[in-house]
């Protein structure tokens, strides 16, 4: 990239990858406007940062400076092709680029730490950022989350590395080349995008090809890499797992080092498996093994990933959990932990294509908590689907203990439930729920 001040426009400014691009080139000197449907806490926070941001998408809104042709337009992938702004700059010849791209744009002369999976992106990442910020190198991160109390995604110390998640929708990861890649599953997602399960892997195959020094692995995906793993026989794995009170002990061996009594602040196994893949990310690139376990009982964690708060006498969960496969995850958490308790489970279900498409393994793996309690599906950038709703969910799930509820019915449903643990998932707008909670003092 030069050094010349340029002029960006970002079309859905408010996503959590946009938002962080927006930031980096802000920071780089560049001037930036952005556009988004409704106003929320990552807006606020960008507009407190100083860029213009219009929630209108006619074109006679649009700042003189944007409609500029050198200006460079930035869209998200979640925006629809008949978007009033973007068909403008795309049939008056503007420079128009997917968020994907220019991001690997930004990537390309640097040495570049990549995260791809269906799961585990982001906590991976975020690890990986605490890890490189807690051993000083010279980084910037665009993470795809949040780490707890901080209102940016975007952490930077500088350029040397850039520690970015490759997002396999929309086949976006496939315009990356990074340094070091890592695969963290390749559960079937997206099939909207996909068709079939095989195209799926395939896209993560091709992934794994463009990673030009070291491809890290979850032990068992069918990719030629270092593995890692809990209590497997991996290049990095953990075993003699003791649960804490609030997270883990255990011992760790990497291809040329053993560690024992570390220690993770955080609930789940697959947050073990996260820490892991990080680990072995950073030990590619020559950080310090030894400073950087160190750095794991300080983990902040992240915004929505198995994030623990006291409800009066209750526990509650919330998490970002919106695939049957992460449900399952946090299920398990919550019988490691919780064996003797009665478990419920809050959930919006998100996209109607990924209901339809996971229909059975959803009924299966609600149909393991207590009590299941669901809200309307979360549409995001789809239209409904005829057929598939929240309320024929609950008729076919085979459960005693069954409702579908308003989300303003949240904090009375936990209130009268006989659950001392509940679990609030989706990926939808649920999760301002807790925040709602907390500002009304339920929540703790």
């Amino acid at each position: 990239m030069s050094h010349r001040v340029m002029t960006y426009y970002f079309i859905g400014i408010g996503g959590v990858g946009m938002s962080a691009l927006a930031r980096l080139c802000v920071l780089q000197g560049h001037k930036v406007f952005g556009y988004d449907r409704v106003h929320s806490t990552v807006t606020n926070e960008l507009e407190k940062e100083g860029i213009a941001i219009i929630y209108d998408q006619s074109l006679e809104v649009l700042p003189e400076e944007v409609l500029n042709k050198r200006t460079q337009i930035i869209y998200t992938a979640a925006i629809p092709p008949y978007h009033k702004q973007l068909d403008y700059f795309i049939t008056n010849g503007f420079t128009v680029k997917k968020r994907a791209l220019f991001m690997a744009e930004l990537c390309a002369d640097k040495t570049t730490l990549a995260v791809a999976g269906t799961h585990g992106k982001t906590t991976t990442a975020a690890f990986l950022t605490h890890i490189f910020s807690e051993t000083n190198q010279a980084f910037t991160s665009i993470m795809g989350g949040f780490f707890q109390n901080n209102p940016s995604n975007l952490i930077r110390t500088g350029e040397e590395f850039m520690l970015v998640e490759a997002d396999e929708y929309d086949r976006s990861f496939l315009h990356l080349h990074p340094s070091v890649g890592a695969i963290t599953s390749i559960d079937s997602d997206h099939l909207d995008i996909y068709q079939t399960k095989n195209a799926f892997k395939e896209a993560f195959t091709r992934f794994s090809s463009q990673v030009v020094q070291q491809l890290v692995v979850a032990f068992g995906l069918p990719f030629e890499g270092l593995t890692y793993g809990v209590n497997v026989d991996a290049d990095y794995r953990v075993y003699n797992l003791r649960l804490l009170a609030d997270g883990y002990e255990f011992d760790l061996s990497t291809p040329s080092e053993n560690f024992s009594k570390l220690k993770l602040n955080q609930l789940g196994e697959h947050n073990l498996s996260n820490m892991l893949c990080a680990l072995a990310m950073a030990d590619q690139v020559n950080v310090s093994m030894t400073k950087a376990v160190e750095s794991l009982a300080s983990f902040p964690g992240v915004y929505r990933r198995m994030n623990l708060f006291r409800c009066n006498d209750k526990w509650l969960i919330d998490d970002y959990a919106h695939h049957p496969t992460e449900i399952k995850s946090v299920l398990d958490t919550l019988n490691n932990f919780y064996p003797q308790d009665r478990k419920g489970v809050i959930f919006q279900p998100h996209l109607f294509s990924r209901t339809q498409d996971f229909y059975r393994e959803f009924l299966a793996v609600l149909a393991q908590f207590d009590e299941v309690v669901l809200l309307d599906i979360y549409p995001a950038r789809e239209l409904p689907i005829e057929g598939v709703t929240s309320k024929r969910l609950i008729e076919d799930l085979n459960h005693g203990n069954k409702k579908l509820i308003k989300k303003d019915e949240i904090a009375e449903t936990i209130h009268a439930s006989q659950a001392a643990v509940f679990a609030l998932l989706g990926a939808g707008d649920i999760g301002e729920q807790i925040q709602l909670l907390k500002s009304e003092k339920l929540v703790q």
